[in-house]
């Protein structure tokens, strides 16, 4: 049986092969299939957009808007990477500005927030650590966008 990352990308690769297909039968041919490939999923064009924030939570009103803020990042497609940062991947620089203009327009009263815009290159470039242990970087599952 598979699990996480195993299952990950045994799925992704189905998911690719189905693709493949699915471009073949539109007589794309292995040149512009690999050239869609390197255009549309290249990890300098992937994007990850995370957000990061220090909000008030001392009265009701600020605790409320915290809680807002949190459902509404959740109800982007946003992930809790740590518990003031919360990240998003995103397949194109195109479609992360989109998220980055959607954040902003419920951004709370007070506080902190900042916005920050990475490649998935530079993603998976990161070192964590739990303790003096290194752990390993798990990122979400991905949406695979046909078009």
């Amino acid at each position: 049986m598979l699990y996480g990352r195993d299952t990950q990308n045994c799925l992704s690769r189905i998911h690719l092969n189905i693709l493949f297909n699915f471009l073949k039968v539109l007589n794309f041919g292995k040149a512009d299939v690999r050239l869609f490939f390197m255009e549309r999923f290249s990890e300098y064009r992937i994007m990850w957009v995370l957000v990061l924030f220090d909000l008030p939570t001392e009265t009701k009103k600020e605790k409320k808007a915290y809680t807002d803020f949190r459902k509404k990042l959740v109800t982007d497609g946003f992930t809790m990477f740590q518990f003031s940062i919360y990240l998003r991947h995103c397949p194109s620089k195109e479609n992360a500005e989109v998220h980055v203009k959607r954040v902003k327009s419920f951004l709370p009263e007070a506080g902190q927030v900042g916005v920050l815009c990475i490649t998935d290159k530079q993603f998976g470039q990161m070192e964590l650590f739990q303790g003096k242990k290194e752990k390993e970087v798990s990122t979400p599952y991905q949406q695979l966008e046909l078009f």
